[in-house]
């Protein structure tokens, strides 16, 4: 069950979400267990059975039906080992096309699971076989590259080094955020093409208006919505989908559910943190407890310590942090836009509770996520580290038609930024700039060229494009076989983007051209220029696109040929 101000919670529909907090096999009598972090199925080996169906399920008093792997949502963790092959045999017992892909694992394209770029698709009765050598270590998921993702067909994946390491944490949980919805996802892009703005209910209000004069004088709040009316664009506008059909979910379990990992203290416990939500980022912290970041998507990095940080769909990040006490602790994921949260406990024993943070009140977004350098250079709210003008951008004859509301001449740079809603916090939190690769760049060659795409759309009629240009109406991206070549995002939206390139690492530059952290999803806050390294090693037809679902299904993807 989801807690937000806007939508309060029959008590009906409190105590079902409290009995109700997961979905597995059997239904109603077996959801209890769900709750607690012994009874999530793992399998191990290198040869493996999973068969995608239908299953009965009720998030919310509503029973639904789910997409599930093996009877399970979400599925089965998959524990592989560094340099293994494994054979995976997936049969698809559902009425409709489906697929598989395993996000971040570097493998041949054929078994990439995208339908109509790397194969056709599993269709219904069918098994498909799966199989590839483990290259690399650490979190990563898997799930349908199809609309079933909002239904269930979701899973954390951990490769394991081939020699176990010697300062292994004592507990070692993933943790799986993710949204799920009574409504179709078919219905949500309907609704969504209808009116971009169909599930925000905190569009500005009269009483905003009041609170901006008695905080800014009237003349600054006059200004303030000025700006934004001329804009036509949406201060709130943070997700397209809210919990006003979204019920958020931390593996599986609803925040009644209160989805436990047992930790004594003193132990040293890793969270493997992954975001499966189709349309939701989260800002995660565990009130009381410092978190060591050690990785992101499946990569090592430098430790580093916050208190909070941000994930957005398909990143993983993993953290360390010592059990301080005999007490529980809450996990809170708050979603975004602040309508809802995902919520569980660490504990030393299942059953205990700890107190729920309330969510943080929406703020607007700040001039800096609809002007950017132009805005930053004047010291608004999101300007961290901009210290000089960068160059103008390159904006394709393409943008200047009916796919685009907004372009921005002057994105910013700066990557110390935590994005919206989390600026000013009194806590410390992660940014991109913090992360490092240790041992430096993993490939040192210059790139030899450069390609800017511009991520874009236009907000009303919910078209979302790169360069102005629709999949559909879109040419592939061509890369020359193992060339090093520049990837330059400039987001021209007030929304972040995570995309994501499939077969490939995405090795993230600074604003000085250094190299920084290896990622396979690149997050792109609004007005922001990201530029990343890849090395086009994997011949073949891969994906490219973002992973908010509905913006990749309106067209915001591109095919990348490397040959």
């Amino acid at each position: 069950m989801t807690s937000f101000h806007a939508f309060p919670i029959a008590r009906r529909r409190f105590v079902q979400g409290l009995a109700l907090g997961g979905a597995v096999a059997g239904f109603a009598p077996a959801l209890l267990a769900r709750s607690t972090a012994a009874s999530v199925s793992e399998l191990r080996g290198t040869e493996f059975d999973l068969e995608l169906a239908e299953l009965p399920v009720n998030f919310t008093g509503k029973r639904r039906i789910a997409t599930a792997v093996n009877g399970s949502v979400p599925a089965p963790v998959l524990r592989f080992r560094e340099g293994d092959t494994v054979t995976l045999r997936v049969r698809n017992a559902l009425r409709e096309m489906s697929s598989i892909h395993w996000h971040g694992i570097i493998l041949p394209p054929e078994m990439d699971g995208v339908p109509g770029i790397s194969f056709g698709g599993i269709a219904p009765g069918e098994t498909f076989h799966y199989r590839f050598e483990l290259r690399q270590t650490g979190t990563y998921w898997y799930h349908a590259h199809t609309l079933a993702e909002q239904t269930g067909l979701y899973g954390a994946i951990v490769v394991e080094p081939r020699e176990p390491s010697a300062v292994a944490p004592d507990r070692d949980y993933p943790v799986i955020l993710s949204d799920w919805s009574d409504e179709s996802p078919l219905q949500i892009f309907t609704n969504l093409k209808k009116l971009s703005s169909y599930y925000n209910f905190a569009q500005p209000t009269a009483g905003d208006f009041l609170k901006d004069v008695n905080r800014l004088g009237l003349g600054k709040a006059l200004e303030r919505r000025a700006m934004w009316n001329g804009s036509r664009m949406n201060p709130t506008d943070y997700s397209d989908v809210s919990a006003a059909t979204y019920t958020y979910l931390m593996n599986g379990t609803t925040p009644a559910g209160n989805w436990t990992g047992i930790a004594s203290p003193g132990e040293r416990v890793r969270l493997r943190f992954i975001c499966a939500g189709t349309a939701s980022f989260f800002d995660v912290r565990i009130p009381g407890i410092r978190l060591t970041v050690v990785s992101t998507d499946g990569q090592a990095v430098e430790p580093v310590t916050v208190d909070e940080f941000r994930i957005g769909p398909g990143e993983t990040y993993d953290v360390e942090f010592t059990m301080p006490d005999a007490g529980a602790h809450t996990i809170f994921a708050q979603s975004i836009d602040r309508t809802g949260y995902a919520r569980g406990t660490i504990a030393p024993a299942s059953g205990m509770i700890a107190a729920v943070p309330p969510l943080d009140d929406r703020p607007w977004l700040d001039p800096v996520d609809m002007m950017g350098a132009m805005s930053a250079m004047g010291g608004e709210h999101g300007g961290h580290g901009m210290t000089e003008m960068p160059p103008k951008a390159r904006h394709a004859r393409t943008e200047y038609g009916a796919n685009t509301d907004m372009r921005v001449d002057y994105p910013r740079t700066n990557l110390d930024d935590p994005g919206a809603g989390l600026r000013g916090r009194a806590w410390r939190v992660l940014t991109l700039a913090d992360l490092r690769t240790p041992g430096g760049d993993p490939d040192p060659r210059e790139p030899e060229r450069e390609i800017e795409l511009h991520l874009n759309g236009n907000m009303e009629r919910f078209i979302w494009a790169l360069d102005g240009i629709k999949l559909n109406d879109s040419r592939p991206l061509h890369f020359r076989a193992n060339e090093r070549l520049r990837v330059t995002l400039v987001n021209d939206t007030m929304m972040a983007h995570p995309m994501h390139l499939h077969g490939m690492w995405s090795d993230v530059e600074g604003a000085d051209g250094a190299f920084l952290v290896r990622k396979h999803t690149v997050v792109v806050q609004p007005a922001q220029r990201v530029s990343f390294r890849v090395t086009a090693d994997a011949m073949g037809r891969w994906a490219f696109h973002c992973h908010l679902l509905y913006h990749m299904a309106a067209g915001m993807f591109r095919e990348v040929v490397v040959a």
